[in-house]
């Protein structure tokens, strides 16, 4: 479950983005003046350290997946998106998640065997008040697949899809998302949110 501090981040997140989005080759439309939040969602590290989080944002109606990881301390040689300040957690490394392990071996995961997204909660009065789901996930893994470690990882971006080779298992990220297209890849992740009921791919994952 991800404790979701009631925190004050500065800079934001979407501030963040509005600044990193632009030098994205996948990335179109105004960020500065347009850029919205669609949903998110977040997968569970096993370790607790890193916080894994995905967010859908909107700029000139193309819809945009942007996975981030959260760390304490920097993350030698991953593509760092840039520092904000939590006022529970103190500073917080926010990279791009195509390059961090602990995403990808979550992505495969959940990709892989069907885990399904982290519960994420407020916590009040010592108790915990769930918040609903703002981005429903559809994977088409089977449970008690066996999932790679992976320890490191090399995204390389084409177009609007970032490939990750991590060891045997490559992982395919959609960063622009067709709202219309349908998969043929058999094991997938896709999503639906508020406006778009058709399950979207997100990511996709071969052995190599």
């Amino acid at each position: 479950m991800a404790i979701v501090h009631r925190a004050t981040l500065t800079p934001s997140k979407m501030e963040l983005l509005k600044q990193w989005l632009p030098s994205q080759p996948w990335f179109r439309g105004n960020a500065l003046t347009d850029l919205a939040r669609v949903g998110s969602f977040r997968f569970d590290d096993p370790d607790g350290e890193v916080g894994i989080e995905t967010l859908l944002v909107a700029s000139e109606s193309a819809v945009f997946q942007v996975p981030l990881t959260y760390r304490g301390s920097p993350l030698q040689g991953a593509d760092l998106i840039g520092t904000m300040e939590h006022s529970f957690l103190g500073t917080r490394w926010i990279y791009d998640a195509a390059s961090d392990p602990v995403y990808a071996s979550a992505l495969a995961t959940t990709i892989l065997t069907g885990q399904p997204q982290a519960d994420q909660s407020f916590e009040v009065d010592g108790g915990f008040q769930l918040i609903p789901e703002s981005v429903h996930l559809h994977s088409t893994g089977t449970p008690g697949t066996g999932v790679p470690v992976i320890d490191s990882v090399v995204p390389n971006t084409v177009g609007h899809v970032t490939t990750i080779s991590a060891g045997d298992l490559e992982l395919s990220i959609k960063r622009s998302l067709n709202r219309v297209e349908r998969s043929l890849e058999q094991r997938i992740l896709a999503a639906t949110w508020d406006e778009q009921n058709t399950p979207v791919q997100l990511a996709a994952a071969a052995r190599i």
